[in-house]
């Protein structure tokens, strides 16, 4: 039996052992890629909608509110919430879109309107 060729136990156990931590790092890896995607994305919708809010307000009538336009149903758990803040004598506008899912805050976004 001396006169075989072949892998021994300790061989293959540390052969294991580094296919299994070369596994759990690439598994690691794409469930922070996965993450990360899901968060871009929530991100990007949300800052898609937000713009959307944006346009909406300067295409209507200068007002001192403006209510939000609606949210198309398939971005279920989006809000969006509209500020004004009136800038020299009322003749400008600062108008902050806040875009909310599920109550959290996922961006901002300022613009100005001129009267």
């Amino acid at each position: 039996m001396k006169g075989e060729k072949g892998f021994s136990l300790i061989e293959v156990l540390v052969s294991l052992a580094l296919l299994g931590i070369i596994g759990v790092g690439f598994l690691s890896s794409l469930c922070t890629v996965s993450a990360v995607t899901i968060t871009t994305d929530e991100q990007e919708t949300a800052r898609n909608l937000a713009e959307t809010q944006m346009e909406y307000v300067k295409g209507q009538a200068y007002a001192t509110s403006y209510a939000a336009a609606p949210i198309p149903s398939e971005y279920g758990g989006y809000t969006a919430t509209i500020d004004v803040d009136s800038l020299y004598d009322s003749n400008i506008q600062k108008i902050t879109v806040t875009i909310e899912r599920h109550g959290e805050e996922v961006t901002t976004l300022e613009g100005y309107k001129v009267r």
